[in-house]
């Protein structure tokens, strides 16, 4: 600092910008202005209210036959018409959300979790355990799900228990290798180092020091499987190894209508069809955009 210089003449430190945001502030006014993800928001919302309060403000009771007006098609008293029980089409497709949107995102959370740890031991510790791992993984990704939940429900009968179990367990490999993939990015980073120079365990490393890094991709994975685990749902309780009756879940409605389409009865699966293509379309647009959202 020269003579003529003064503490007064100095310039002032900058002060902090009051507009710069968090990463995750970040992701989530991106996703604020997402059209992809407000829509799919949009989607997913109404199915889930739906489900949680579609039994107080439908019509009709979704589970009360009527054989007189069987299979009356939509008019003003029955919007959706009726299946061939003289249910109201339209009260089943709102009640019938609620057990494919708890049995789709508990199943998708099991597969998270056990995916999560899985996917953070095998990219932390690599080697042996990597290689073996990884093997036993690819394995048990190259059969179908379908056919693994069929085995298992088989072998073990059906219930929702077993459903969210079996699915779940079936997507827990594919987030597993994903967790892997950016676990592998991660231990090879200052802050992995440091972790160990102060001699922290191989779990709290996993756990404290990596896990919140790769919360990203594993949000991103998470919003992708819970699309495919309500396809899942709705696969298994079509070919009756799902949900069962008297429910009005969307893909045991399908399966015990299917056969009236060839007799001009349409509206009996139409509805349940095209709710289960909105429900998984939204999801999937949620996933898009949360994936734009960390990627930008």
């Amino acid at each position: 600092m020269s003579a003529t210089d003064t503490p007064a003449s100095l310039p002032a430190p900058s002060a902090p910008d009051a507009t710069r945001r968090s990463p995750w502030g970040e992701v989530l006014h991106s996703l604020s202005r997402s059209g992809t993800f407000l829509t799919g928001l949009f989607i997913l919302l109404f199915w889930v209210v739906c489900a949680l309060f579609g039994q107080h403000f439908v019509p009709y009771d979704p589970l009360e036959s009527d054989i007189i007006n069987a299979l009356t098609p939509p008019a003003a008293d029955h919007w959706f018409g009726t299946d061939q029980l003289g249910r109201d089409v339209f009260s089943r497709v709102i009640v019938g959300s609620r057990d494919i949107l708890t049995v789709a995102p508990l199943a998708t959370i099991l597969a998270t979790i056990a995916g999560t740890a899985l996917g953070l031991v095998i990219g932390y510790f690599r080697g042996i355990v990597d290689d073996i791992v990884s093997r036993v993984l690819e394995a048990f990704m190259a059969i179908p799900v379908v056919i693994i939940a069929l085995l298992a429900i088989v072998a073990l009968g059906t219930s929702k228990i077993t459903v969210i179990v079996v699915i779940g367990l079936s997507f827990a490999p594919i987030i597993a290798r994903t967790v892997r993939s950016a676990v592998l990015a991660e231990r090879e980073l200052d802050y992995v180092a440091a972790a160990k120079l102060r001699h922290e365990g191989a779990l709290h490393t996993m756990f404290v020091e990596i896990l919140p890094n790769v919360i990203p991709p594993i949000l991103v994975e998470t919003t992708v499987r819970l699309g495919y685990a309500i396809f899942a749902v709705a696969t298994l309780s079509f070919m009756g190894f799902g949900i069962q009756p008297p429910s009005p879940d969307w893909g045991l409605s399908i399966s015990s209508n299917y056969g009236m389409i060839g007799g001009g009865f349409w509206w009996t699966v139409l509805f349940d069809a095209l709710a289960i293509a909105s429900l998984v379309i939204g999801v999937n647009l949620v996933a898009d955009g949360v994936h734009g959202a960390f990627n930008d």
